[in-house]
């Protein structure tokens, strides 16, 4: 998955440098120069470093973690978390020390929990470590509406919001085709049966690889979140923050849109949605507060 950011990192041509680090001693290396060989094609100029060494992370902006253990074949994300947790909080401890001013994405699962964790061991505001699961969500429901048929992919506008599991919620009074409601253009059973199939996707691939979990559309996804912050556009993503009362949510970590900026997370945007979908995304909220508060 960090060698699928690095390459959409690489092409977008915005930054000097990118870093890859794998505590196996020359593998960070030796994809790095792998995938500078493709520069002359691909036609970038970003430089490409891999080391085994945390201190190769000074100075840089952003921080993508991919670092955990990756599911199995039956395994809930929930279970990862006493294995990622031990990953995870010494990897940002050294972040924060090697780059105290970068903003982190933690695209480890489970994901808010791992969030969390990451600003609690790092010691960076809330503005500065991000999830990533709502940008990969998004993109999951709006392939699977692509398969309808009804419009391509990049023509479906939907947000993921909640958690990274089955406690997601998206608001379909919110989704659009060509800016037309969806509701209007597929019938609601077949909208749930996309609803729950995206909530799942995860676990699908899982299944079908056996021996890994999803990598090139999370890679892509993580690298879309730095490449918004870097190029301050503006785009509204869906990222697993704490809304500080937006919503009427607080003191937690939970997907919802937001504008990112140089410096992280900017604000919140709020949709206006529907009393249920409203409800659904609170207890959504609740549940992920509960679970983050045993990790802490």
């Amino acid at each position: 998955m960090g060698s699928i950011a690095t390459v959409r990192l690489a092409e977008s041509d915005l930054f000097e440098e990118v870093v890859l680090i794998d505590l196996v001693e020359g593998l960070a290396a030796g994809i790095a120069l792998d995938l500078w060989h493709d520069a002359s094609i691909a036609r970038f100029s970003t430089r490409i470093i891999g080391s085994e060494d945390m201190a190769a992370l000074a100075g840089v902006d952003y921080v993508i973690v991919t670092a955990g253990k990756p599911r199995t074949p039956g395994m809930t994300r929930t279970d990862l978390t006493s294995a990622n947790a031990a990953v995870v909080g010494p990897v940002c401890e050294q972040i924060a020390r090697h780059a105290p001013r970068c903003v982190i994405v933690v695209v480890t699962n489970p994901l808010e929990e791992m969030t969390h964790l990451a600003q609690m061991r790092s010691g960076f505001p809330s503005e500065r470590v991000l999830g990533m699961a709502g940008v990969l969500d998004s993109a999951r429901f709006c392939s699977l509406v692509g398969l309808t048929g009804l419009a391509l992919p990049s023509e479906v506008e939907a947000f993921a919001l909640g958690s990274h599991g089955p406690e997601m919620v998206i608001p379909l009074s919110q989704a659009r085709i060509k800016g037309r409601p969806l509701t209007d253009l597929i019938t609601g059973d077949q909208l749930d049966a996309i609803v729950e199939r995206t909530r799942d996707s995860g676990a699908e691939v899982v299944s079908l690889l056996k021996t890994g979990s999803a990598y090139f559309a999370p890679g892509h996804c993580a690298a879309l979140m730095v490449t918004a912050m870097a190029s301050h556009s503006g785009q509204v993503l869906a990222c697993a923050v704490d809304p500080k009362g937006s919503y009427g949510i607080r003191d937690t970590r939970v997907g919802v849109p937001v504008r990112l900026g140089p410096a992280g997370l900017e604000s919140v945007v709020e949709l206006p949605l529907e009393p249920g979908e409203l409800t659904a995304l609170r207890e959504s909220a609740d549940r992920l507060r509960e679970r983050i508060n045993e990790v802490a």
